[in-house]
Order: C-alpha cells, then structure tokens, then sequence
C-alpha cells in the first residue's frame, strides 16, 4: 500500500497523530473514536500494509506503534515543495569574500595616501 494512499483516509491521519504520542492497543483507538472496533482494525491493517504502523503482542494484547522512518517518504516529498535559490547559496561565500577583499585593499590604499582630502570637499583654485 501507498503511504499516500493510506494517509488519504483522515481516520487513518488521526489514528497516525495519536500513535505519534506513545503505543496504543486497538481498544484504546476506539475509545477514541466514534467508529467500531473492527473498523479501526481494518485502518490499522491499511496503515500496516503501508509499514506505517508494526504490531506487537504482549500477552493476549496487540499494541500498535508509529513507524516514523516510513514518513520520510512525505517529508521527502515537501522538500522537494520548498522553493529553491535561483542560484548556488555557495555565491553568497564569494560575494563576501570579494566585499572583504576590497574593503581591506581600500582602507590599505588609505593609510599609505599621506593626505587626501575630506570627503565631499573640493579643490578651491587661487584666486588672489
């Protein structure tokens, strides 16, 4: 079964989110929702097919559990949802780099300048 198609049922998500907290016998399930006991069975079979929920016998008692590696199907599939960079997030190291580069060739090119003139001022021609 696909874990699409088996998360396609919300039945099926809630039983997903309450497994989510913590294991749950099929009794348990139901009391949780307003559906019978056999029908909840037949959701937890669904989702088992699908390897999102194991079984496990304790005694005479069948505890159901999440299993989350099989999510990464889902979350695979909204990553790959998320919008991209139109270019390589590497750029930004050699912008910076190039921006550092420039700004210490500047302030060097300064100091060695014995006198330069105040910023926004300009030459006054003699007159006299």
């Amino acid at each position: 079964m696909d874990t699409f198609a088996a998360l396609a049922d919300p039945v099926r998500r809630d039983l997903v989110v309450r497994l989510a907290r913590g294991s749950a016998r099929v009794v348990d399930l139901t009391a949780e929702h307003a559906i019978s006991r056999p029908a909840i069975s037949r959701h937890l079979r669904v989702l088992a097919e699908a390897g999102l929920v194991t079984a496990e016998d304790r005694g005479r008692e069948r505890h159901y559990r999440l299993e989350r590696s099989a999510l990464a199907v889902l979350t695979d599939w909204l990553a790959a949802l998320e919008p991209r960079a139109p270019f390589d997030e590497s750029a930004f190291d050699g912008l910076d780099l190039e921006v550092r580069r420039t700004t210490r060739e500047r302030r060097a090119g300064e100091a060695r300048t014995p006198h330069h003139p105040a910023a926004g001022t300009t030459p006054r021609e003699d007159t006299a």
